[in-house]
């Protein structure tokens, strides 16, 4: 009961905390705007007056639904096969030995200096992004998920076996409940690089999309509408670190359950 009483004020704490470093960030924002001119550092009011004007036009929405989609689109394509790979290799140790070298040398490799070399394979549409996203996810939640298949503890596979425990009793009981949670870590980690690999794409070759507003402002010489570009950005990925974060809490209410309930 106790700590159920300290959990707001600490929340209503930290959410005080929060806003003051906006704020900070804020003002030092006008400051750097005030020294350098708005004409080379974008205001925050100028930044959000271009914001607005780009939303009522609907340009804004436009490139960001653009980028939005190539990003959730490479995630599904590379975090499907990221996730579900581990889990089969859990029962071939000898092939996920095989395999650990060529998966360490494929997660070394800087995904974006392949960019150019997607932009000329696929051309500047949709499809080169889907594909660096696709790379970037799948080996993030790869080792993530492996990290949470080789954390599983042997002897609590080897007493439901001898509880006379199905392979799909096991999975769902004992191997994904401890799975999941290194599942989302390498969703949380892997989120941002997602967004952030689609706009460097747009960056260097796209007709569409937050990169190639930025891209566009910069050919225009208008720091506000780069200004605008970043700051959508931002808001753009914060928000789809939260939706993460909400489907993690509800799956670890689903974790909870599951533990909790013998006949799952």
């Amino acid at each position: 009961m106790r700590s159920s009483t300290l959990g707001g004020p600490r929340r209503l704490r930290a959410a005080a905390d929060r806003a003051a470093v906006g704020l900070l960030l804020l003002a030092a924002w006008q400051l750097a705007s005030l020294a350098a001119g708005d004409y080379w550092f974008s205001s925050p009011l100028t930044t959000w007056r271009t914001v607005m004007a780009g939303l009522q036009s609907g340009e804004l929405v436009r490139h960001s639904a653009y980028t939005l989609g190539a990003a959730a689109l490479g995630f599904a394509i590379g975090g499907v096969p990221g996730v579900w790979l581990p889990m089969l290799l859990r029962r071939s140790p000898r092939l996920r030995r095989i395999l650990d070298p060529f998966m360490v040398a494929g997660y070394g490799l800087p995904k974006l200096a392949l960019a150019p070399l997607f932009v000329l394979w696929f051309g500047i549409g949709a499809e080169a992004k889907v594909v660096l996203v696709a790379s970037v996810v799948f080996f993030l939640l790869f080792f993530s998920t492996t990290a949470g298949v080789q954390a599983i503890e042997p002897r609590m596979i080897q007493m439901a076996r001898v509880a006379g425990a199905t392979n799909a009793q096991i999975l769902r009981k004992i191997v994904w409940p401890s799975v999941l949670p290194h599942v989302f870590n390498g969703i949380r980690i892997a989120t941002p690089y997602a967004i952030g690999g689609v706009v460097i794409s747009e960056l260097i070759s796209s007709n569409r999309g937050l990169g190639y507003l930025v891209q566009l402002g910069a050919t225009n010489f208008s720091a506000p509408d780069i200004f605008a570009a970043v700051a959508t950005i931002t808001v753009v990925t914060g928000a789809a670190s939260w939706v993460v974060g909400l489907a993690e809490h509800r799956a670890s209410r689903w974790r909870g359950r599951i533990a909790n309930d013998p006949t799952a």
